[in-house]
């Protein structure tokens, strides 16, 4: 609650929530502040879900914008979060849908929305084709116009990995090359001076796959399992879906990650296994 009054205090008065506490708390701590409720969605297609911690059905979220009025709230609008790297556009039409129906029931009870946070989600080419911008564009505007006509709400997208993933680059060292059974038909691991806990967070469950580039790009390549430098045994990047990386690699050549401008210094650890976090330079 400290934080919400200190935002307020400073002149923060748009509040998103997802239950009757949290409406409550920013009824005490932001009086007559703008609310917007988010909704839970599908996040079909999405390589990070988002739709397990936040977010709340359409039936209880129409209850708390009525409440949020009772309050001395402004029921100002509705969310949703399809789901970071989504590469479905249908995911977006879908959840359009759903939270045009709730603009139509809460009119209807005299509660006039003026706002979409159509969340955030756009995907960025790792080592799969995804659609491009436009198409995700052309589908959330045919589905706007579709559900809402000419009485389209404010709309607020938040762009984030689109936008800052291509401008990232990790450098990394190959640390060690091992084939611990001893044999040729055991796995092969690479493991890194970067891992889970030095910026990765991303790839558990193998989640979003970073592309590579080595020193001996175009030569012979093999199926390889690809793990960090900690003693954690959870340090592993892909082995389900390993990398195809050259023969020739060998330790203390460097690496680089592709597309590595979102979401990798920000979820570095401090110093975990005595690993110093990841260092940023900017050109």
């Amino acid at each position: 609650m400290s934080s919400i009054r200190e935002a307020f205090g400073l002149g923060v008065d748009l509040f998103v929530f997802d239950s009757e506490e949290e409406l409550k708390k920013l009824a005490e701590n932001a009086p007559g502040s703008r609310v917007f409720c988010r909704l839970a969605v599908e996040n079909d297609g999405a390589d990070w879900p988002l739709s397990r911690k936040f977010g709340t059905t359409v039936a209880h979220a129409k209850d708390l914008m009525l409440q949020a009025a009772e309050l001395g709230l402004d029921p100002y609008g509705l969310s949703f979060h399809v789901g970071s790297q989504q590469t479905s556009t249908a995911a977006h039409e879908a959840a359009i849908a759903k939270v045009a129906m709730l603009f139509t029931d809460l009119s209807e009870a005299g509660i006039e929305l003026k706002m979409l946070n159509l969340g955030g989600g756009f995907p960025v080419r790792y080592r799969d084709d995804i659609p491009e911008i436009d198409q995700f564009g052309l589908a959330i505007g045919r589905a706007m116009t579709e559900h809402f006509g000419n009485a389209l709400p404010q709309m607020l997208i938040e762009p984030g990995r689109f936008m800052v993933a291509e401008a990232g680059v990790v450098s990394t060292e190959v640390v060690l090359i091992s084939r611990r059974g001893g044999k040729e038909s055991d796995p092969r691991w690479v493991y890194l001076d970067i891992g889970r806990y030095g910026g990765l967070a991303e790839t558990e469950g193998e989640a979003i796959r970073y592309r590579f580039r080595t020193p001996h790009d175009g030569l012979p390549t093999g199926d390889t399992v690809v793990a960090g430098p900690s003693c954690d045994g959870v340090d592993i990047m892909y082995e389900k879906n390993r990398v195809q990386l050259p023969h020739a690699l060998t330790s203390g050549d460097r690496i680089e990650l592709l597309t590595t401008g979102a979401y990798v210094t920000t979820y570095c650890s401090t110093g975990f296994n005595g690993f110093a976090p990841l260092g940023e330079h900017y050109i």
